[in-house]
């Protein structure tokens, strides 16, 4: 069974930055790509980020392009979303989630496992 547990999260002004970590495991699960997703209260979980697990590709949603930096640490098993330039509309639990297959990585379908997710909150 694989697990995702994601840390991080937690309350920051606007303009402030967090760093959320996803740690997988076992560590000899394999995975296409790992992505980082948000849901806000009363709104469809939406993506956010996306990483190839091998090449290290990375994708964005337009929302977070410039502010939102995904990387991964191979020998952890683990992918990081460094969020800077923080605005209130980011507010919302962040979950990580691993896909084994090269599906769009864009969308939710495509992914195998989730994590429990984590709170951001950005006040104004």
């Amino acid at each position: 069974q694989v697990q995702l547990v994601e840390s991080g999260g937690g309350l920051v002004q606007a303009g402030g930055s967090l760093r959320l970590s996803c740690a997988a495991s076992p560590r000899t699960f394999s995975s296409y790509a790992m992505g980082w997703f948000r849901q806000a209260p009363g709104k469809e979980r939406e993506f956010v980020s996306a990483i190839n697990w091998s090449v290290g590709n990375t994708y964005y949603a337009d929302s977070v392009k410039g502010r939102f930096t995904i990387s991964r640490d191979r020998a952890k098993n683990t992918v990081y979303l460094q969020m800077n330039s923080l605005k209130p509309e980011d507010t919302a639990v962040y979950y990580c989630a691993v896909t084994r297959s090269s599906s769009p990585l864009g969308a939710r379908r495509s992914y195998d496992y989730w994590g429990q997710g984590t709170q951001v909150t950005v006040s104004s």
